[in-house]
């Protein structure tokens, strides 16, 4: 990406705490993420890694036992961590929205899907308030664009009288139907059986293409990641621990994470069980000094105890926070078969 380009979206040292029983869990730990516009970018870890936890910082929409004790976001000139009441609201509306994980919990039951897009097309402030006529021909628009058969009646529907990928369809109208400029996906195809997940991820894909939208979508998939996507940011444990193009990531990885989770999809020609990573995520609360990926590294040096690895730059616009890289001498990298990763799952 152009680096004379101004980013769409810029997270610099953020940090995320919760208040727990235990003590204050430390889950995000000083990240720096960009997105440009019309860029798609891919979020990928395992469960707990502070994906959805990073997203939600965006959108202002953490719980209310969360901290931000430092870092900026900046999204398309606001400063939102600054943001307050309307005009926090119409950012929200109009330029960027989010696709949860789980349908069923997004949508209230005891609403229509008419009244539910309605008003989110309502209180958006792309139209007036009180052009009822303007707000129903957007809200079928917007389900006629995600492919939903017979819309005005979808419109008179509960969410339970929906199956689950309709109501993901639906989720996705209503993201697409005010956000202009970035939408995030938030794993949208959880819960959704295989050909389902595929025509989800392609509607998704098209309509950010038509609407030259930018992308961040969490997945756990590294083959929806590598169709999806033009840049990758893998995370663990709260950190960034590599990013490069998709491209890049999948000819060359260098952070053992990385490497560790392309060994972990499943090879279409067989051989056996993959190893997966062993271990687990380190405890927040207490969480080890140095690299959090340590406990679970065979690489892991005494270094990577005491010192936290800083994104260095190991090749052009590929960066990468490990102590086995340095600019004067750069560590093997995980060569990976390009016909074993499509499609494969890396979910440790």
């Amino acid at each position: 990406m152009d680096k004379h380009i101004n980013p769409l979206l810029d997270i610099r040292d953020l940090q995320v705490h919760f208040r727990v029983f235990g003590g204050v869990s430390q889950v995000v730990d000083k990240i720096n993420l960009t997105v440009y516009p019309g860029e798609k970018i891919g979020l990928v870890g395992e469960s707990g890694c502070g994906k959805t936890t990073t997203v939600k910082s965006i959108l202002r929409v953490l719980a209310k036992q969360a901290m931000i004790p430092s870092g900026e976001i900046h999204f398309d000139g606001h400063n939102m961590l600054n943001e307050k009441g309307k005009a926090l609201n119409d950012i929200r509306g109009q330029k960027l929205s989010m696709i949860f994980q789980d349908p069923t919990a997004a949508l209230n039951p005891v609403f229509t899907v008419g009244k539910q897009i309605r008003d989110t097309i309502r209180y958006s402030g792309i139209v007036k308030k009180n052009d009822k006529k303007a707000i129903n021909e957007l809200a079928i628009r917007a389900l006629k664009d995600c492919s939903m058969p017979d819309p005005k009646r979808i419109l008179d529907n509960y969410p339970f009288q929906l199956s689950g990928g309709m109501r993901q369809r639906v989720c996705i109208a209503m993201a697409l139907a005010t956000a202009s400029k970035l939408l995030i996906a938030d794993e949208p195809t959880t819960n959704l059986d295989v050909t389902i997940q595929d025509q989800v991820l392609r509607l998704i894909h098209d309509l950010v293409e038509k609407k030259g939208t930018s992308l961040i979508l969490i997945t756990h998939s590294l083959g929806v990641a590598r169709e999806m996507t033009d840049r990758i940011y893998v995370m663990y444990a709260g950190n960034i621990v590599e990013t490069a193009s998709t491209e890049e990531i999948f000819e060359s990885a260098y952070h053992p994470y990385t490497q560790g989770l392309l060994a972990s999809i499943p090879k279409l020609t067989g051989g056996g069980i993959m190893a997966g990573i062993a271990g687990h995520l380190p405890d927040y609360v207490h969480p080890p000094q140095g690299c959090r990926f340590q406990n679970r590294c065979a690489q892991a040096t005494e270094l990577c105890g005491i010192d936290k690895p800083n994104l260095i730059e190991v090749t052009a616009q590929h960066y990468v926070a490990c102590h086995l890289y340095t600019k004067e001498k750069p560590a093997l990298s995980f060569k990976s078969a390009d016909s074993s990763a499509q499609g494969g799952v890396a979910d440790a």
